[in-house]
């Protein structure tokens, strides 16, 4: 396994790097926006083939792999600018690139790659689970062409800006994928407040009809087709919660510097210096766990231990790095002046969403234990 980057690699990362350290300010800004991305920094994105970096070429796309891909979402979790290319440009045009028809790949993953238009999933619903027994929205047919949801899913991130729904649903076949528009008659949408101040909103669906053409795949083979688009999908959330745990690490260790303390800096303390070891180390764990998924998946190696395991561990290196860098700023580091909270509310929510810490768990419990 060769871990080292290639000249294009490091070129890519400087490149994002330069484009998220312009827009220092908007984290702050969009924080429980109704919109919840800038359209200047998504029109970048997309100019620089980001926004089409995992679809292929005769799609739009750049036909990236993943470890690429990981070069671009440590930044983007360095910086934490808020975006929807998580939920459009990797999630939702996997499933289209697993799933869809010929005429849906035509139809949406250019104009995905574009950045012209925004998908995103929907399926997590109150109450229920992360596996496939947590999907009970049903779809139901109406004897013709067209099927009828009832139900509700909520956590679906820039819902408003969608141009489609990616909706899972229970039909009599087991569980399916379907694309819907958010402005279908019987479709409300409520934003609501998460610990990461993103935007999230609720979707009640209220006899929402559908045409049975909308599904994507066979019947049946949507949890198959989500779970297998999740495994990547886990692997880039990873080298995001890296990339944030080495700036909030940064943060601390800065102000562990000029922050003094009986005429010293409190980095001097071992008690200081020794979290901040700790925190450097796990970080390097992280990053060579999260690396050796993205690797093995460019090689055509499974991802069933690997992807779990580097988003178990890399959510909560984040979460424990940015907790211990508010204890290292104090009281400051309580207060929303400081950035330190900004990294502490947004590795809990990467920890709580897209597979929680319990499905990780099973997944990784089923592969080496069962």
């Amino acid at each position: 396994m060769d871990l080292s980057f290639t000249e294009e690699q490091d070129m890519l990362r400087a490149a994002v790097a330069r484009l998220c350290g312009d827009t220092a300010g908007l984290v702050r800004t969009l924080e429980n926006d109704p919109v919840g991305f800038d359209q200047g920094f998504w029109s970048q994105l997309a100019a620089m083939g980001l926004s089409g970096m995992l679809i292929p070429e005769e799609h739009g796309g750049s036909g990236m792999g993943l470890l690429d891909a990981v070069v671009v979402y440590e930044e983007l979790g360095r910086s934490l600018v808020p975006s929807p290319h998580f939920v459009s440009s990797v999630l939702s045009s996997g499933v289209l690139q697993t799933a869809g028809s010929q005429e849906q790949q035509n139809e949406w993953l250019p104009r995905i790659a574009s950045g012209g238009a925004i998908l995103t999933p929907a399926w997590l619903e109150p109450d229920n689970g992360s596996g496939p027994e947590g999907i009970q929205l049903r779809a139901e047919t109406d004897g013709g062409t067209e099927m009828i949801l009832t139900g509700t899913k909520r956590h679906v991130a820039f819902a408003s800006s969608a141009d489609r729904l990616v909706l899972l649903a229970r039909t009599e076949a087991g569980v399916d994928l379907f694309l819907i528009d958010p402005a279908t008659e019987g479709i409300t949408l409520t934003q609501q407040l998460t610990v990461a101040s993103d935007t999230q909103y609720r979707v009640d669906l209220d006899g929402v009809r559908v045409l049975a053409t909308d599904r994507v795949g066979s019947p049946g083979s949507g949890w198959a087709t989500w779970h297998s688009v999740m495994l990547d999908a886990l692997v880039l959330i990873a080298a995001q919660a890296i990339g944030a745990a080495e700036a909030a690490h940064a943060l601390a260790t800065e102000y562990s510097k000029v922050r003094h303390q009986f005429d010293k800096p409190i980095g001097a303390f071992q008690s200081i210096a020794h979290y901040l070891a700790d925190g450097i180390a796990a970080i390097d764990g992280g990053r060579v766990l999260v690396h050796q998924a993205a690797w093995s998946r460019d090689h055509g190696q499974d991802l069933a231990t690997l992807a779990p395991m580097a988003k178990l561990f890399a959510t909560q290196t984040c979460r424990d790095i940015s907790a211990t860098g508010i204890q290292i700023h104090g009281g400051l580091g309580f207060t929303v002046e400081c950035d330190a909270q900004l990294y502490f509310r947004r590795a809990k929510s990467w920890q709580l969403n897209w597979y929680d810490d319990t499905r990780l768990e099973d997944l990784i419990a089923a592969e080496l234990l069962d």
